[in-house]
C-alpha cells in the first residue's frame, strides 16, 4: 500500500460528511450529479472524465479516474473526496478510503435504479437530501417514461458496442458494463453475452453475434473509428449492422455516464435504433 507522510487514517464513511466545504468528485456522474443538485460551489477539484457541464472544467483536474495519484487528489486539501467505483488504481483508492479526509464511496451497477442511487448517495453527503430526492424523483418518472417507449417494441434490435477499433481489433462490450446497460434501457438486446467486460472479439465471434446495430462512442483519438474504417473490416461488413451500414454514434460521456441525463440518453438511442416504432 502506499504511505504519505503526516496523513492520518480512518476508514470509508457513509451518509453525510462533516464539511463538504471543499469537495473532489471522481467519476463523471458524481460531478454531473453535484451541479445539477446545484452544489458546484463546493467543488474544488474534479477529475478528467469529469467534462460536463463545461463549468467542471474551470476546476483543477486531479488526474484520470482510473490512474489517480492520492498526492495528487490530496495536494489541493480537500474536506471530502467522493468517488464512484471503477476509480483507480486499488492502491490509490485504499490510500484515499483510509486518509483522514472522509471518503465517499457510490457504487455503479448500470441500471436505472442505480442512477437514483447514486444521486441520493452524493446529496445525503453533501446534507443536500432534499435536493437530491426531488432530482432522485424526477429522474425515476423520466427512465419509467424512456423505457416505456420501447415497451411495446417486438422484435429487438441486436446491438454490438465497440469501445475501440484500433490497429483493426475490435473491442467489444459484453455484461456488466455501461454500454450493456444504456442498450438495455433503450430496449434493445446485448449482442455479445458470452463474457463480462470489454474484450477483442474474433472475426467468428462478430459474425455470429449477428448485430443489427453497431454502437459506438462519438471521440476521436486512437480508439476513434470513422464507419468507413468499420465497414471495411469483412466481419462487421458480414453482419447484419454491415450490410445495411447502420451504426449509431453518441458522446461517450452522455450515453455511458449513468448520471442525471441517463433517461434521455436512453431515449435518444432508442429513437437511433427503432424511429417510427417507439411508442408515443
Amino acid at each position: 500500500m502506499l504511505a504519505l507522510p503526516g496523513v492520518a487514517f480512518a476508514e470509508e464513511i457513509t451518509g453525510r460528511v462533516p464539511d463538504a466545504s471543499r469537495v473532489v468528485s471522481i467519476g463523471d456522474s458524481v460531478t454531473e450529479i453535484v451541479y445539477a443538485l446545484g452544489e458546484e460551489g463546493r467543488l474544488v477539484g474534479r477529475d478528467s472524465t469529469s467534462t460536463y457541464p463545461d463549468a467542471a472544467n474551470k476546476l483543477p483536474d486531479v488526474g484520470y479516474m482510473r490512474a489517480l495519484s492520492p498526492e495528487g487528489v490530496l495536494s489541493i486539501n480537500p474536506t471530502a473526496i467522493i468517488a464512484v467505483e471503477g476509480s483507480g488504481p486499488k492502491e490509490t483508492i485504499e490510500v484515499l478510503k483510509k486518509a483522514s479526509v472522509p471518503f465517499v464511496f457510490v457504487p455503479e451497477n448500470y441500471t436505472a435504479a442505480s442512477v437514483t442511487e447514486k444521486i441520493r448517495i452524493v446529496g445525503k453527503s453533501l446534507g443536500a437530501d432534499d435536493k437530491a430526492e426531488k432530482l432522485a424523483q424526477r429522474v425515476e418518472l423520466d427512465l419509467a417514461a424512456a423505457q416505456a417507449e420501447t415497451s411495446n417494441i417486438k422484435a429487438r434490435k441486436r446491438v454490438l458496442f465497440i469501445l475501440s477499433a484500433h490497429g483493426g481489433k475490435i473491442l467489444a462490450s459484453g455484461t456488466k458494463t455501461a454500454a450493456n446497460g444504456i442498450i438495455e434501457l433503450a430496449g434493445a438486446e446485448n449482442a455479445i453475452t458470452e463474457f463480462q467486460g470489454y474484450k477483442p472479439l474474433t472475426d467468428e465471434s462478430i459474425i455470429t453475434a449477428k448485430p443489427d446495430v453497431i454502437l459506438v462512442m462519438d471521440r476521436g483519438g486512437d480508439h476513434s473509428a470513422a464507419n468507413a474504417d468499420l465497414l471495411a473490416n469483412k466481419a462487421i461488413a458480414a453482419t447484419p449492422a454491415g450490410e445495411a451500414k447502420n451504426i449509431v454514434r453518441m458522446g461517450g460521456q452522455y450515453l455511458l455516464g449513468f448520471g442525471p441525463r441517463t433517461a434521455q440518453a436512453a431515449h435518444d438511442l432508442a429513437k437511433a435504433f427503432y424511429g417510427n416504432e417507439l411508442s408515443q
